[in-house]
């Protein structure tokens, strides 16, 4: 964090000690000049060594924190323990302070004084909490910290709870240090302040006093504070734009852009360890959480309100779990336990290269979950997983944008833009590269040179590591080479004009990568700033987006399934049969309705996640392919499966009630995510009208839509299940009973209302 930042920690301390000294001096000389009183008939001289008795001095602020920068003004208090005199003493201290041009803030207070100001003002006692002795009779000083201190830990709950609001307050006024241009280093959320509160909050004994990363970056806020001053010789809190390279100067830095990815990670480190304070904070308050442990995923479960890892998970023989983790805390909007977090950071396997699906499948639920992906994404860079698993990541880990367009630095824009796009994947038809392709658009800004250019190289590199086959591969890099191309030409180009349409049509390439870039336009435009993206520009994206898909050839639906030769054999000879080998489940059967929803409300009982299905028929059998995993544990007894698939099968097993009992002890989804999108493909088959539903995946999803097609009196003749991420996008082939196409516009209204019904 600190890189090779000059530190001037040595003359702050120096400084401590010449103020220190020099009220000292101004003190004992104030309390040894002859007052009026000694000099009244029948009183007598009183002895110097006694003239400091009952009186104290006491800084707060920088200096009773001991660490003055040089524009600092002095922030004291003089206690007295009832002295007439106190007055004429106090204006021997101050007025020097005064002449010398120090700025001072002051009071004069009994003991009592001072804690009664303390229990009534918030800035008050946390000046206090923190107060150090300087000089004169040191007995009141402890009085007045122990008083406060024991007034601040009686009443935790209210003064915490104030605390807060003036936190949020700060916040909301001068925002968040890591993102701003010209960032006030003490109010801004994750500055001095912040750090300040959380010393605040441990010294109620709520929570643990901030760590050693924390404390580093609070004297490297400090450090560049202490520049600011000695850059503008006065008390600054503000980094405006002119001074930044002067103060990078100061401190031993390569220019401005240095200082402030400096100053974005340690207010990011100091804005996450804030967060995980309150989090403490609010368990006390709200009382003890609910006890036992809820399964959220394979190894990760919900206790006390946060994600941690089950009993026997173990990370250095599972690489995917800090993956998994990280998808299940965010679509459950949970946090995880800091404790996880360091097990996961500490101890997990290197991750395989290229990524194993399973992995590449967590990373983008993660993404998927929207808003709430943000504070997962930040715990794992805070632990510095994100660059053990993206290497990449570090080019752009901090880096300032410098420009007031952007809101964000460069990696947490990426995750917003990810984060805005999770409410566009019901719109294009792969929403996993969407996803991936959101949170690499700007990869190519940690390179010199045009960002979208070496991005696509970058992207094409990442793609590879994380496994994805080649022709998605050309997909990522496309869209990332050209994921200005739609904002830039709608606004600078005539769109009336057929060549412009023609090159970005040639550019584009398919439908499929232009629906890409139009969810990540809007995705990217809105993460980057109000100035970035407004409806004047939306309306222009969009009629852009309308005239180059009319130019451009539909990519067409994959083909109704269609049986391989084993299974056309197995259907040929097997008649009725169910095979479970590993995460394959086989399935044949006299062709009847119903027969692939109730194959998947089997599955979905027995706690498997359906990743990918396909069903066909020859002849009068059905033959149904799923790809299954086991939501968390082991996989059920494969005897047990297949005996209950053939219960259903021969119609002896209710598997409704099952799923009923099991949907009723659910946990409620927390995370908002995008509404289900059920929509008839026109002309893409002569035989079955063809029927795609896009929905969040879930336990159970596709006997939901099954069942709703049943219901309507449907059969499904075939299907291509598939499950990317967290979303579904899954097409069927219908018929009605009596074998015809949904011709009917009321009917295929009504289909489509009941499978929506049934998917909320």
């Amino acid at each position: 964090m600190r890189g090779d930042a000059r530190s001037f920690a040595p003359a702050r301390k120096a400084r401590s000690g010449d103020i220190d000294r020099w009220l000292t001096d101004l003190l004992r000389t104030a309390c040894a000049m002859p007052y009026a009183r000694d000099r009244q008939p029948g009183i007598g001289t009183v002895a110097v060594g006694e003239r400091d008795a009952g009186v104290a001095l006491l800084a707060v602020g920088s200096l009773g924190r001991g660490e003055p920068a040089p524009g600092s003004d002095l922030d004291l208090v003089l206690l007295h323990g009832g002295r007439d005199d106190v007055a004429a003493i106090a204006d021997r201290v101050w007025y020097p302070v005064w002449d010398s041009g120090v700025g001072l803030d002051h009071s004069v207070r009994t003991v009592e004084e001072a804690a009664k100001v303390a229990r009534d003002d918030l800035k008050a006692a946390l000046g206090l909490i923190q107060a150090r002795h300087v000089a004169g009779d040191p007995e009141l000083s402890r009085a007045v910290r122990e008083s406060v201190l024991a007034d601040w830990r009686t009443g935790s709950r209210r003064r915490l709870g104030e605390l807060r609001e003036a936190a949020g307050r700060r916040a909301e006024t001068s925002g968040e240090l890591a993102f701003l241009l010209e960032p006030d280093l003490r109010d801004a959320r994750g500055g001095l302040r912040d750090v300040q509160a959380m010393q605040a909050v441990a010294a109620a004994w709520v929570a643990s006093a901030p760590g050693p990363r924390v404390r580093e970056a609070y004297e490297l806020l400090l450090d560049i504070r202490h520049a600011l001053h000695l850059v503008t010789a006065r008390g600054a809190d503000r980094l405006v734009l002119q001074e930044q390279d002067a103060v990078a100067a100061a401190l031993g830095l390569l220019d401005a852009e240095a200082l402030m990815r400096r100053l974005a990670e340690a207010g990011r480190t100091i804005a996450h360890a804030f967060d995980t304070t309150w989090r403490a904070v609010d368990r006390l308050v709200s009382g003890p959480p609910p006890r036992g442990r809820r399964p959220l995923a394979d190894g990760v479960v919900e206790h006390g309100g946060e994600v941690v890892l089950a009993r026997g998970a173990n990370p250095r023989k599972d690489p995917v779990l800090v993956l998994r983790a990280a998808a299940a805390a965010a679509r459950a909007g949970l946090p995880l336990a800091p404790a996880t977090v360091a097990a996961l950071a500490g101890q997990s396997a290197p991750m395989p290269v290229p990524w194993p699906e399973e992995a590449r499948g967590a990373l983008v639920a993660l993404l998927g979950a929207g808003r709430a992906a943000v504070p997962v994404w930040e715990d794992l860079d805070q632990a510095g997983v994100l660059v053990r698993l993206l290497p990449d990541w570090e080019r752009v880990r901090h880096r300032p944008q410098r420009n007031p367009v952007h809101r964000y630095t460069v990696d947490r824009h990426l995750i917003e833009t990810a984060a805005g796009a999770a409410a566009f994947t019901r719109e294009v038809a792969r929403p996993d590269l969407l996803l991936i392709s959101a949170l690499l658009h700007d990869i190519g800004k940690g390179w010199p040179g045009d960002h979208s250019v070496t991005g696509e190289v970058v992207a094409r590199d990442i793609g590879c590591h994380l496994g994805l086959p080649l022709a998605d591969v050309e997909v990522l890099a496309t869209v990332v080479r050209h994921h200005l191309l739609l904002p830039e030409t709608a606004t600078r180009r005539d769109l009336d004009d057929p060549v412009t349409i023609a090159r970005v049509a040639e550019a584009v390439g398919t439908r499929e990568a232009l629906e890409l870039l139009a969810a990540l336009a809007v995705a990217d435009g809105t993460a980057t700033g109000p100035a970035a993206w407004n409806a004047w520009k939306a309306s222009l994206v969009a009629d852009l987006v309308r005239r180059v898909r009319s130019v451009l050839s539909g990519t067409p639906l994959p083909p109704a399934p269609a049986l391989s030769p084993e299974q056309a054999a197995l259907a040929r000879h097997g008649g009725a049969g169910v095979r479970v080998n590993g995460g394959a489940v086989t399935v044949a059967a006299p062709d009847r309705p119903g027969l692939l929803w109730h194959a998947a409300g089997v599955l979905a009982a027995h706690r498997m996640v359906v990743r990918s299905a396909s069903a066909a028929s020859a002849g009068a059998t059905t033959v149904i392919e799923f790809a299954v995993t086991p939501e968390y544990g082991s996989p059920p007894d494969p005897a047990t499966l297949e005996a209950d698939l053939r219960l259903v099968l021969a119609g002896r097993l209710d598997i409704e009630q099952r799923l009923a009992r099991r949907a009723r002890s659910a946990r409620p989804a927390r995370v908002p995510v995008a509404p289900p999108r059920v929509s008839m493909v026109d002309d893409a088959s002569a035989t079955a009208t063809v029927i795609e539903v896009r929905a969040h995946d879930r336990p159970g999803l596709l006997w939901r839509i099954g069942r709703a097609f049943g219901e309507c009196g449907l059969d499904v003749r075939a299907a291509r299940v598939e499950t990317l991420g967290a979303e579904a996008v899954d097409v069927f082939y219908v018929v009605d009973r009596a074998g015809r196409l949904l011709a009917d516009e009321d009917q295929r209204s009504q289909v489509r209302n009941h499978v929506l019904a049934a998917l909320r």
